[in-house]
């Protein structure tokens, strides 16, 4: 049988959960992802040669953004007042090309993970916009959610 979805009531339709009987505690929310390119594209990044400019700041700042605007985008989602948004944009020549990270913290009812998954997201679809005119081989793969911490359901 399959499971109950949390954003679908008694009678089948959309709706958003009730969250006001839970307890406010602090939450937090780690994700991740990837960003591949070409050898010369990530390069040209890391010597700061880009002709959009400073493009992991930008990204960086891309992400954070987006964090705070994430129940704006996804339909369902609580806005939550966020106490904390970090975003790492490490370079990985292996790959080559970049690991996001980011952290979303808050003292809410409902946690954080729709944040920080928002957060990795557009931080790669920003480095993604920022150096297509230069490598149309751009991969953005692997975002997920590596960690929540508080309220009831942990992982």
């Amino acid at each position: 049988m399959a499971q109950n979805l949390s954003h679908i009531n008694s009678d089948g339709e959309v709706n958003m959960v009730d969250v006001s009987a839970k307890s406010i505690t602090l939450r937090e929310a780690v994700a991740s992802g990837k960003i591949m390119m070409k050898l010369e594209t990530f390069q040209q990044i890391q010597q700061g040669n880009s002709p959009k400019g400073d493009i992991l700041t930008t990204a960086k700042i891309a992400g954070i953004m987006a964090a705070k605007q994430t129940s704006s985008l996804i339909p369902l989602c609580h806005p939550l007042p966020l106490h904390k948004i970090s975003i790492e944009i490490t370079p990985d020549e292996s790959l080559p090309g970049y690991n996001i990270s980011s952290i979303v913290k808050t003292k809410a009812e409902t946690g954080v993970e729709m944040e920080a998954l928002t957060a990795v997201s557009i931080t790669a679809l920003t480095l993604y916009d920022m150096a297509k005119a230069i490598d149309k081989s751009l991969t953005i793969t692997d975002i997920k959610l590596i960690s929540k911490t508080g309220g009831k359901t942990q992982n």
